[in-house]
C-alpha cells in the first residue's frame, strides 16, 4: 500500500496554530498527529483535532450541494448539482439587486477556518465588488486590540517563547491549558526555574489550579483592579522613571488618574482584599522580567477596552520591556506582514457602504436596521451564527423568513444551515491549500492539501471563483489560482520574511518569521513603539485626536460605537450587570454568567462530533457553587433553567467551589441539538457592546437560575 505523509496546519481559531502531519494511504488520510519539528507546537495535538480525520469522513459531512424541500429550520434538503446551486444563486441576486439594491445582500463570516486565503476575508473581494452591505467582524479581541494599539500600537509584544526567561508571569482571563496549550511548556519551565505565576480569573480553571496564587475576581472588574496595581507602583515608587522618561508619555496625568483608585476601592469592586492587591502590585513591580499574558475574555464587558488601556500601561511603569521575557503579550499576530489589502479589496468598495455588526445579525434580519433596504439575502460561511449570537429568538424569526434567500457553505447540517435554501459542500484542512499565521506565535505555516476532496466539496477560494463568474465579473482578479492567491497574500520583501521562500515552506510546512532569537527578545528595550508618539503612550494622542477607527484586517472593524469622544487616559467602567451596579435586575437575576472556551470544543466547531462531545459533555453543563445551588434546591446533575428577560436556556447543573459565590459557568460552543428545550448560551446574552471596538459583553450578564 502507497503511504506517506502530508505536512499541513491546523485551521481554527486558537492561538497555537498547530503543525500537522497526516498519514495518508492510498488516497486516504488514515491518521494525524503533530509534527514534533515544530519548535512551538512540539508534536501534540489538543483533544479538539487529534483526531481531525474522524472529521474529515464523518458521516454527517455535507458532500454535494443541498436544496431545501421541506420548511425552514426542518433540514430537510435534496442533491442537486453545482450548476444548479451557483445558477440559483446568481439568479436571485442578479433580481434582489435590480430591485433592492446590492446592499439587500448581507455576507456572514468567522474564523471557522483561519487561513489566509481561505479564512476570514475570502469572501470580501466579491461582496465589495457587488456593494453588498459589510458584516463588521468584532466578535474576539476587537475592544482589546483598539486599546492595545491606542496604548503600545501594533507591535506582537512578548515572544512566547521568550516566557521561559520571565520570574513573575501574570495569565490574566486566560485559561492556557484550554486554550492556548502549547505555550504551558515554555510557563512550566520557567516555574521549574523559578518563575511565580498567578493566575487572575473568576474560575478555578485547570490552568488556575497549577498557578501558585490564584486571584478569583469579580467578572467585569479586571479594570479596577489593574488601575489599583498603577496606583500602588506609583505611590510606592516601585516604578522605573528613566523608562517612563524616556519612552512613554503622559506619566503625570496617568498619575493624577490611578490616584483616585485605591486598593480598598478595587477589593469593593473585584471581591479581592485590598491586601492581596498590593501584594500583586508590589511583587509584580520587583520581580524582574515580568510578563503578563492577557486572554480574549479580558474584554468581554462593559469596560473591556480601557482594562486592555490599563492592563497595557503597567509594563512600561515598571521597565518591563528593558528584560527578555518582559512585558505584554496580547497577540503576535501584527508581526506577520500580510497584504491585507490584497486580501479585503476595500478599494472595489462603492463610496458609501451599510455596515452591520455580526453580533447583531438577528435584530437585522428582523428590520432593525441602518438606513437602505431590508436584507433580502445572506450567505454565510466559516461560521455558524445561530448557535454563537444573541438575541436567538429574533435570529430564528429571522432565518425563518420565507422571503429570505438563504445560502450556507458548510461542513456539516449546523443549527444555521437547517435554516438555509441552499447548503453547498466545503473542504476541510486536510483537502485544502492554505497559508496560516498564527496569534499565539512568530511562526509561518503552510497547509499542504493531504487528500482529493470528498465528493464535491469545494474550498472557499473555489467557492468564489465560481460566484464571480456566475455574477458576470471578469475582472482577472476573481480568477486566480491557489498559488497566485498565497503568493499575494503575503509582503515578501518585509524583513521578517527574509530568508523564507513559498518552497521551503511547501516542503517544511512552517518557518520562524526573521525577527530576534527567543533568547534575545526585547522589542522595546529602547521605546520604539508602533505608536504616533513613539513611546508607550498611557495617554493616547489617538483618543485626544478623536481617530478611533483602527486599521485591521477585519473589514468594518476598529470603530467606537457612534464616533462619541473618548477618555484618552484609562478609567474604570463597572459592568453594565452586576448586583452593584444594577440592583433592581439583580433582584429577579442575582447571579453573573460567564460563558468561557469549552476545553473540547473551539466555538461551535466540534458540538457534533462523538469524541469531542464524550469530553466536553453531550449536553450543556452549567457549573454552579455549591451554596449558590442548595439555595435553590439544585442537585448535581439535576436539569436546570437559566434565564433573564432575554430568553432562557436549559442545562445539566455540575457543582463546584471552583467557581465563585454568584458566578454561574456556563462553556460556549454547543450546538441546539445538544441542549434542552433547543437553545444555546448566548439566548441570555445582551446586545450591548463594550466601550471600545464595538466587542461583544459576552460576560456581563445577570441570570437566574432554577431547576428545570
Amino acid at each position: 500500500m502507497a503511504q506517506s505523509i502530508v505536512v499541513g496546519a491546523c485551521p481554527h481559531d486558537c492561538p497555537d496554530t498547530c503543525s500537522i502531519l497526516t498519514t495518508v494511504e492510498d488516497g486516504k488520510a488514515i491518521a494525524v498527529r503533530g509534527n514534533p519539528d515544530h519548535p512551538f507546537t512540539r508534536g501534540r495535538l489538543c483533544v479538539k483535532v487529534n483526531n481531525y480525520e474522524e472529521r474529515v469522513y464523518s458521516d454527517q459531512r455535507v458532500l454535494y450541494p443541498l436544496r431545501r424541500v421541506g420548511p425552514k429550520g426542518s433540514g430537510s434538503f435534496a442533491r442537486i448539482s453545482w450548476d444548479e446551486a451557483v445558477g440559483e444563486i446568481a439568479a436571485r441576486w442578479k433580481a434582489i439587486i435590480a430591485e433592492s439594491g446590492a446592499e439587500a445582500i448581507l455576507p456572514y463570516s468567522y474564523l471557522g477556518t483561519q487561513g489566509i486565503i481561505n479564512g476570514l476575508n475570502v469572501g470580501d473581494p466579491l461582496f465589495n465588488k457587488l456593494g453588498a452591505s459589510v458584516s463588521e467582524r468584532t466578535f474576539c479581541d476587537s475592544a482589546s486590540c483598539t486599546a492595545y494599539m491606542m496604548t503600545i500600537g501594533h507591535t506582537p509584544g512578548v515572544d512566547p517563547e521568550s516566557f521561559v526567561h520571565s520570574k513573575y508571569i501574570i495569565l490574566w482571563a486566560c485559561n492556557t491549558l484550554s486554550t492556548n496549550s502549547h505555550h504551558w511548556p515554555f510557563i512550566e519551565k520557567a516555574k521549574k526555574s523559578g518563575a511565580k505565576l498567578v493566575v487572575i480569573d473568576p474560575v478555578r480553571t485547570r490552568t488556575a489550579a497549577l498557578a501558585d496564587w490564584h486571584l478569583q475576581i469579580r467578572p467585569g472588574t479586571d479594570c479596577a483592579l489593574a488601575l489599583a496595581m498603577i496606583h500602588v507602583v506609583i505611590k510606592e515608587q516601585l516604578i522605573d522613571r528613566d523608562y517612563i522618561d524616556k519612552h512613554t508619555i503622559g506619566f503625570d496625568e496617568l498619575a493624577a488618574r490611578a490616584s483616585t483608585y485605591t486598593p480598598e476601592f478595587a477589593a469593593s469592586e473585584t471581591g479581592i482584599p485590598a491586601e492581596d492587591i498590593i501584594r500583586l502590585a508590589r511583587e509584580y513591580a520587583t520581580t524582574p522580567p515580568a510578563v503578563v499574558r492577557i486572554g480574549v475574555a479580558v474584554e468581554r464587558h462593559a469596560g473591556g477596552g480601557q482594562t486592555v488601556r490599563a492592563i497595557a500601561c503597567l509594563p512600561a511603569l515598571i521597565g518591563a520591556w528593558k528584560h527578555v521575557g518582559g512585558g505584554l503579550l496580547q497577540l503576535p499576530i501584527w508581526a506577520f506582514p500580510v497584504n491585507w489589502p490584497n486580501l479585503m479589496r476595500p478599494d472595489l468598495q462603492p463610496a458609501k457602504m451599510r455596515v452591520i455588526n455580526t453580533w447583531r445579525l438577528g435584530a437585522a434580519l428582523t428590520g432593525d436596521l441602518p438606513e437602505g433596504p431590508p436584507i433580502r439575502s445572506l450567505f454565510v460561511y466559516n461560521a455558524n451564527p445561530m448557535a454563537m449570537v444573541t438575541e436567538q429568538d429574533r435570529l430564528e424569526r429571522g432565518l425563518a423568513r420565507e422571503d429570505l434567500f438563504t445560502v450556507v457553505s458548510e461542513h456539516f447540517l449546523t443549527d444555521t444551515a437547517k435554516y438555509a435554501d441552499i447548503v453547498l459542500p466545503a473542504t476541510t484542512q486536510l483537502e485544502q491549500k492554505d497559508i496560516m499565521f498564527s496569534w499565539g506565535h512568530l511562526y509561518l505555516s503552510y497547509n499542504n492539501p493531504a487528500i482529493a476532496p470528498l465528493g464535491e466539496a469545494v474550498s472557499n477560494t473555489e467557492l468564489f471563483r465560481r460566484l464571480a463568474a456566475a455574477m458576470d465579473i471578469d475582472d482577472p482578479f476573481f480568477l486566480r489560482s491557489d498559488d497566485e492567491m498565497i503568493e499575494a497574500s503575503m509582503d515578501w520583501t518585509s524583513p521578517a520574511l527574509r530568508g523564507i521562500s513559498l518552497e521551503q515552506l511547501k516542503k517544511t510546512g512552517f518557518a520562524r518569521l526573521s525577527l530576534q532569537h527567543p533568547d534575545e527578545w526585547a522589542p522595546h528595550r529602547d521605546g520604539n513603539f508602533p505608536t504616533p508618539s513613539g513611546k508607550c503612550e498611557f495617554k493616547s494622542s489617538i483618543a485626544e485626536g478623536g481617530n478611533f477607527v483602527v486599521p485591521l484586517f477585519r473589514q468594518g472593524y476598529g470603530a467606537d460605537q457612534a464616533g462619541d469622544p473618548v477618555d484618552p487616559l484609562p478609567h474604570y467602567i463597572a459592568p453594565n450587570e452586576s448586583p452593584m451596579t444594577a440592583p433592581a435586575e439583580a433582584e429577579r437575576y442575582p447571579l453573573s454568567l460567564i460563558s468561557p472556551k469549552s476545553h473540547a470544543l473551539l466555538n461551535s466547531n466540534y458540538g457534533n462530533l462523538p469524541a469531542q462531545q464524550v469530553l466536553a459533555g453531550e449536553q450543556q453543563m452549567v457549573v454552579l457553587h455549591p451554596e449558590d445551588a442548595a439555595s435553590r434546591g439544585i442537585v448535581a446533575g439535576a436539569p436546570i433553567r437559566v434565564f433573564n428577560h432575554r430568553g432562557s436556556f436549559e442545562a445539566f447543573a455540575t457543582l463546584s467551589a471552583d467557581v465563585m459565590r454568584g458566578v454561574v459557568v456556563a462553556p460556549a460552543g454547543y450546538w441546539h441539538r445538544s441542549n434542552r428545550k433547543g437553545a444555546t448560551v448566548h439566548a441570555v446574552t445582551p446586545p450591548a457592546y463594550a466601550d471600545l471596538g464595538r466587542a461583544p459583553t459576552f460576560s456581563d450578564v445577570l441570570v437566574q437560575v432554577a431547576t428545570a
